[in-house]
């Protein structure tokens, strides 16, 4: 079963270690960059994400300060937990912990390069909205 938590003294230097798979790392900011990045961005809600007991991942999402709609920012597996399914169900999760705020109805994400990160997000219904930001495309989900 897949469980967010909250990063603290217990488990920062663990979620720091966990990383990506040498030809994702252009793909996924580091963990590390990201917790910083949530510090300069308070917005920013960043989760560890645990399979029973075992540390698999890493997640950031946030209401953007500019126009105040949720952005998932982050969602990365350690190497050695991908392909276990893990992902989709770490992201299933955050989609449903996001839709419980009923004053928002739409989740935005940048289309990843990683073609299996794309795959997935179109599984879950994902769509192009037509913007590209800085270079990407943005995704949506409405619900």
């Amino acid at each position: 079963m897949i469980e967010f938590r909250e990063i603290d003294r217990n488990n920062l230097f663990d979620v720091i270690k966990l990383g990506v798979a040498d030809g994702q790392k252009e793909f996924v900011a580091t963990n590390l960059f990201s917790i910083a990045q949530a510090k300069a961005f308070p917005e920013c809600i960043c989760l560890s994400i645990y399979h029973d007991d075992i540390l698999v991942g890493f997640t950031m999402y946030c209401i953007d300060y500019e126009d105040k709609e949720y952005w998932i920012s982050r969602l990365m597996i350690d190497e050695k937990y991908q392909s276990k399914g893990y992902g989709k169900a770490a992201m299933e999760k955050l989609i449903d912990r996001i839709k419980e705020d009923k004053k928002h109805k739409v989740i935005y994400i940048f289309e990843p390069e990683n073609t299996w990160a794309k795959h997935l997000y179109e599984k879950l219904g994902f769509a192009a909205d037509g913007r590209v930001i800085e270079g990407e495309v943005v995704y949506k989900l409405e619900y």
